[in-house]
């Protein structure tokens, strides 16, 4: 049974709200505790801890948790609530991308995820929903954009759908591509780093949320149009002063700056830039992480989001690499950089690249049931995959826990608002049927959300 609580004020009403006998997982990694007290006022927890330690306020209402447990709200540090690049579909849904984003931050916060990241779509329809939900005029998780992924087009260009720049209407085209790009597109990768700089302190003033820069090509599994041996996952797009200037702008701007990256070379430049967080950086094409790259990355504390495929996925892309267009080299360095990540420390987080999928199938989809197996970018379920597939890579469940919680606030730079179950934070939370300790798929048993 799922009851969505969410807003506390709203719909929890202004009264002192107490959750009483759960076992707390703080998200901290602290070992749990077994007869947890949360005390919430107005969205918020003023005080937590073990029973006989906590004071109840008199006049409180007090919910009875026994035999539950509680974790914080989970978070995804890479969705796209909006995703399709197809020019039927956007054509279709052109006037209602906000109903799409609006469905997207709905069907995540049903399954558990109090705040999403989104780290490439449309800005504007993004920055409507986000603010909406945050006035409480809608349900939905907690919403926080970037927009483009500077350097990289807009749907109908080289970087996704470059087909579609010759089959669609020229207007369209452009219409789209603009409404993606917001000036932050191709053409920065030609301009000197003082330029770009301007560039981005100009998009920041847009009111992102967070600043995503492509250090590589986006080829989007061949779906670019161009020929396989042009593989733009390998192109490096900005010099590293480039990089540097826009990561200051970031920083100046009190924002962080993460990348986009696909191949080692593209990595190392993107860590030694001065990044916060780097996307997908277990994925860098045949080729391991070096050992003096993962090196730097703990020296820096970078966190890490990945995307890992469960091993009965992995096989299934293994077996058909060529429906996947992604070859079995890349597949088995992908893999074995996850392992290595886990095992060296690295500050992890989970992240899926998930969204509301089309319902039409693609000509390379259609009929094929494989792709559906495991599906680890299915907005709903993409997470609850996460969690089994690093845990198949050796991770423990309180580690992907805190991936999914603590690390992910960390790394956005919100620690200080949520992400843990302690005083003074949101009372973002999760109440669960079975413990998630003995076995992570426990995650999926969901009685509460609380956001």
């Amino acid at each position: 049974l799922l009851v969505l609580v969410i807003d506390g004020a709203a719909v929890f009403g202004q009264k002192t709200k107490v959750i009483k006998g759960a076992v707390l997982i703080d998200g901290t990694g602290a070992p749990p505790i077994p007869e947890s007290v949360l005390v919430i006022r107005d969205g918020k927890l003023v005080a937590v801890g073990p029973a006989g330690h906590v004071a109840i306020p008199d006049g409180s209402e007090e919910i009875d948790a026994r035999g539950k447990f509680i974790i914080p709200g989970m978070m995804d540090a890479n969705v796209h609530l909006f995703r399709d690049v197809s020019i039927e579909f956007i054509a279709r849904y052109e006037d209602r991308l906000e109903e799409l984003i609006e469905e997207g931050a709905q069907i995540s916060l049903k399954y558990g995820v109090t705040t999403v990241f989104d780290s490439w779509g449309p800005l504007r329809p993004l920055m409507n929903v986000r603010d909406r939900i945050n006035k409480g005029e809608i349900p939905g998780s907690r919403v926080f954009v970037a927009g483009n992924i500077v350097g990289l087009s807009g749907p109908f260009g080289r970087s996704f759908n470059a087909v579609g720049k010759w089959i669609a209407p020229k207007e369209f085209v452009e219409r789209i591509n603009a409404m993606f790009e917001e000036g932050t597109g191709t053409r920065l990768s030609w301009l000197p780093p003082e330029q770009v700089g301007q560039e981005i302190r100009t998009y920041i003033g847009l009111g992102i949320d967070f600043l995503k820069y492509a250090v590589s090509g986006h080829d989007c599994k061949g779906c670019s149009g161009f020929p396989e041996t042009l593989d733009l996952s390998s192109v490096l797009l900005f010099t590293p002063e480039a990089q540097k200037a826009m990561v200051h702008e970031a920083h100046r701007a009190g924002i962080i700056a993460q990348t986009h990256t696909t191949s080692v070379e593209s990595l190392r430049q993107a860590v030694e830039a001065g990044v916060d967080m780097l996307q997908h950086g277990a994925i860098t094409g045949p080729i391991p992480i070096p050992e003096s790259t993962l090196e730097l990355m703990l020296e820096k504390g970078i966190y890490c989001a990945v995307q890992p495929r469960t091993a009965k996925r992995l096989a299934i892309e293994k077996k058909d690499a060529a429906l996947f267009r992604r070859s079995i080299q890349v597949l088995e360095a992908w893999d074995g950089n996850i392992r290595r990540l886990i095992k060296s420390g690295v500050p992890l987080l989970l992240a899926t690249d998930a969204g509301v999928s089309n319902p039409i199938k693609t000509e390379v989809e259609a009929g094929k049931d494989v792709f559906d197996v495991e599906h680890p970018e299915m907005l709903g379920e993409a997470h609850f995959i996460w969690f089994r597939a690093m845990i198949e890579k050796g991770m423990t469940p309180m580690q992907a826990i805190v991936a999914a919680t603590r690390n992910n606030a960390a790394a956005y730079g919100k620690l200080d608002q949520f992400g843990t179950v302690e005083v003074g934070k949101l009372a973002d939370l999760v109440v669960l049927n079975a413990d998630p300790l003995e076995d992570i798929e426990n995650t999926r048993e969901i009685h509460w959300v609380i956001k």
